[in-house]
């Protein structure tokens, strides 16, 4: 299905959230603290722009995704890419000092196995970002927002995307995703401690940050 919407992917997102993925970018990586030199993992990395914003720090970052199409898609960014699964991850036990995955959490078909598998490649005290879809908190809104989710967004998409039914699946998948609580509860239960998150634009996405 990622292989289908490689091509348009990236613009399709900014149109899809208003321009809000850069922003979300930048505050994932805000949230990471990264020091030059620092070895990170991106996983869920599509075509690599959020590696690229990532590696803006210095760190030495690299692009893992299970889409082959959409790593090839990116193949011209100057971010390292591999080819990996979410619940067997191609690299040694602490391995990296930070990790992050965004808007793909959900897409691993058992999300709470990748997340105990980047822990494992993640060393003692390294950090841990997930930035997902969530829930907004107010309810008028949170009721508007479903509503664009499961008939404006897949209109949209059909205007923009090499696949429009894709985003039939984006929009179910975000209903289905846990609350920013229920997720935390995920995380601390998978190998990490310290679980906090912050809501942005409303709850539409959540940053969770965990330690090691």
């Amino acid at each position: 299905m990622f292989d289908g919407v490689a091509r348009r992917y990236d613009i399709t997102n900014t149109v899809l959230s208003f321009g809000q993925d850069r922003s979300w970018r930048k505050l994932t990586r805000a949230a990471l603290n990264l020091k030059p030199g620092e070895k990170v993992l991106d996983l869920a990395a599509g075509t690599g722009v959020s590696t690229v914003e990532l590696a803006r720090s210095g760190a030495w970052c690299v692009a893992t995704d299970f889409s082959k199409g959409m790593l090839h898609a990116g193949s011209g960014r100057p971010v390292p890419m591999v080819a990996g699964d979410a619940m067997a991850l191609p690299y040694a036990d602490a391995s990296f000092d930070a990790a992050t995955i965004s808007f793909g959490l959900r897409n691993v078909s058992d999300f709470r196995a990748g997340l105990r598998e980047i822990a494992r490649v993640t060393k003692p005290g390294g950090r841990l970002v997930v930035c997902e879809f969530s829930t907004p908190v107010f309810g008028p809104f949170r009721t508007v927002y479903m509503e664009y989710l499961m008939k404006a967004l897949p209109a949209v998409a059909r205007a923009v995307s090499s696949n429009p039914d894709a985003y039939v699946y984006l929009a179910e998948s975000i209903r289905a995703w846990p609350t920013q609580r229920q997720l935390a509860v995920d995380i601390a239960e998978s190998g990490w401690s310290n679980v906090q998150w912050r809501n942005l634009t409303g709850g539409v996405v959540a940053l969770h940050r965990a330690v090691r």
